[in-house]
């Protein structure tokens, strides 16, 4: 165990006796309440599963312009892959991968969502990371575990919910955010929302570039958001919303083997419209959304003298209906029944640099090709006594091409103390294969069937003295069969449902009040992998601390990584790191605030995708202006 190691522990073990010690139970806490894993808002303590909440204040807190190296810090298992200081990029020698107890966003088994519609690339199926940004996050929810009953395909290792801005009260509010730091960075946003009665608006916009710390290896992204809303009357309302983002990326290749005009011209975009009822024993909704993409890459060449004569290009959409209710029947009751229609969209195929012709190719297969999912589910919750609920849940999932799946969940939450909770969960997760794991590139296979995952988890969350101290502990374990691996047959690859996942893992987190000033959250995650995945460390724990005195704020964050794989196989490697971030603020003014933001300050050597070393130091500063 390493010494910094110890330090957290130590700090997490002396903290909770001294913060138990001074609180109570004495004072019921109102506690979280959530829209992921029901589809109606609920007190999560009524919930079988975990579900984590990060806040627009945690998510701006060190003005970063993804939601994602927030939730790597505050996640519990949560672990992000990196390359740079902004920017992740998609193809060859990408990062922004995620990964969840072991289960990786990157092969599409985690799943995001905007107002809990699915977002991934229609074509490989797995989220893009750089689509994800903060500004137009009200909040984050992050379930851990599968989700596939209310979210299907993709769910089957949790997913993240973004739940946009909105504005709340009369009034319009003006944000202006500009920031430059290390290697030619900039950042800069700008958001308006504004209230009028039964009408709410947001509309924003971002701007960020940089240089990163390695030649050919720029990166630069501009996109916006939009969101409206309208009450009908007291129980009907209606929204629309949209986002669109475009990001121009570069990438130099491995350190010991550099790639020459490697470059990706990416737009991804969403776009949604809803209708919504809210009355006193039932609640449901009606929405239609499309998010889609294109996509040009050039793969870049090791000699420039000889450089590609080829893009690659895609195009996808993933469109749909979701349509809910939800009632109490009963006491204590509340049944949720709903369906899902999905038609997902791919094309990928290559054009000459030089006419813009589309090549036909003696390596790759066509992927010309639409799906159809369509699913129904029914989620039953009962209170049985104040104290204790039970859950049930059953999807019923067709797809065109990989037929029908059965999806079972089941839970119970038990309440012994005022804040406490002891929940108990098993649940199913599955994934159906990929258009290009079904069509593209020769290892194509159309016989494939779903991946399909068990996930057993037992946990216990406590909060006391009115909120102020809230701990939790997860105990997980995950079998799953039918994983998709690419694997010699007769002679050559050939994708086939061969593989096979079995993790498990503790979960641990504390967050603690100290009088108006102090804010202490510490999280930590140990992961045994019978089959190891990389970007999925054996321990991963983080302790930060956020201050406030008069005009100021200060936050520091400290988090350690061990055992991450970042190779396997007969070149097996693995990486430990310590990172410590900082952010200091002063308001200037009731509408101005300046800032500054250090990121691993110890200037650590240590890299996450094998062959792309991280940045040492680096800094950004800002200012933010609100009218």
């Amino acid at each position: 165990m390493t010494d910094t190691l110890k330090t957290i522990l130590l700090a997490l073990a002396a903290m909770l006796p001294a913060a138990v010690s001074a609180q109570t139970d004495s004072v019921q806490h109102l506690d979280e309440v959530v829209v992921t894993g029901t589809r109606n808002a609920v007190d999560v303590r009524q919930l079988p599963m975990t579900v984590n909440i990060v806040t627009r204040a945690d998510l701006t807190r060190n003005r970063q312009s993804s939601i994602l190296p927030t939730l790597q810090q505050r996640i519990p298992g949560f672990m992000l892959t990196s390359r740079g200081m902004l920017g992740y990029g998609v193809a060859g020698g990408a990062a922004g991968s995620i990964s969840l107890r072991g289960v990786s966003g990157g092969a599409g088994q985690m799943l995001v969502l905007i107002d809990g519609h699915p977002q991934y690339q229609g074509v490989y199926s797995h989220p893009i990371a750089d689509s994800y940004q903060t500004l137009m996050a009200e909040r984050v929810e992050v379930l851990r575990g599968p989700a596939s009953v209310l979210y299907g395909s993709n769910a089957m290792g949790g997913v993240v919910n973004i739940v946009t801005r909105g504005m709340h009260r009369d009034g319009v509010l003006t944000t202006v955010h500009a920031a430059a730091g290390s290697y030619g960075t900039v950042k800069a946003e700008a958001t308006n929302q504004l209230r009028r009665g039964r009408f709410g608006s947001t509309v924003g916009a971002q701007y960020g570039r940089s240089d990163n710390h390695r030649p050919r290896m720029g990166f630069e992204q501009y996109g916006g958001m939009m969101k409206a809303a309208y009450d009908l009357n007291g129980h009907w309302n209606a929204s629309a919303g949209a986002n669109i983002t475009h990001f121009n990326a570069s990438n130099p290749g491995l350190v010991t083997a550099p790639l020459y005009d490697a470059r990706q011209w990416i737009t991804r975009g969403e776009v949604s419209l809803a209708l919504e009822n809210h009355y006193g024993s039932t609640s449901g909704a009606v929405s239609l959304y499309s998010n889609f993409g294109r996509h040009k890459i050039n793969d870049g060449t090791s000699d420039p003298a000889a450089p590609q004569s080829r893009y690659f290009r895609s195009k996808d959409a993933l469109s749909g209906l979701s349509l809910f209710q939800s009632a109490t029947l009963l006491k204590g009751n509340r049944v949720t029944v709903g369906f899902d229609w999905q038609n997902i969209y791919g094309r990928a195929y290559y054009t000459s640099i030089a006419t813009g012709e589309t090549l036909n190719t003696p390596n790759k297969q066509s992927a010309h090709s639409h799906r159809n999912e369509v699913a129904g589910y029914v989620e039953v919750r009962q209170e049985l006594a104040s104290w204790l609920t039970i859950d049930a849940g059953l999807r019923i999932d067709h797809h065109s091409i990989t037929g029908t799946e059965w999806i079972p969940q089941g839970g119970i939450a038990v309440r012994p103390t005022p804040g406490g909770t002891l929940k108990g969960m098993v649940s199913k997760g599955f994934r159906n294969p990929s258009m290009r794991e079904l069509y593209l590139y020769p290892p194509s296979n159309t016989d494939l069937r779903p991946e399909r995952m068990m996930n057993y988890e037992l946990s216990w969350r406590h909060t006391t003295g009115g909120g102020k101290l809230t701990y939790g502990v997860n105990l997980y374990y995950i079998k799953g069969d039918n994983m998709i691996q690419t694997v010699p047959v007769d002679g050559r690859p050939r994708n086939v449902n061969t593989g096979a996942i079995e993790n498990s893992g503790m979960e641990a987190e504390l967050t603690c009040r100290l009088g108006r000033r102090w804010s202490l959250h510490t999280n930590h995650s140990w992961l045994h992998m019978h089959n190891p995945v990389l970007a999925a460390p054996a321990y991963k724990g983080y302790a930060g601390a956020d201050y406030t005195q008069g005009r100021w704020s200060l936050s520091a964050g400290l988090q350690q990584v061990c055992g991450l794989y970042t190779a396997l196989g007969s070149n097996e490697s693995k990486e430990t790191f310590t990172l410590l971030d900082a952010t200091a603020s002063y308001a200037a003014s009731s509408a101005l605030r300046l800032y500054v933001h250090g990121e691993n300050l110890l200037a650590q050597r240590y890299e996450i995708n094998a062959g792309f070393p991280m940045p040492r130091a680096t800094f950004m500063a800002g200012v933010e202006f609100t009218i």
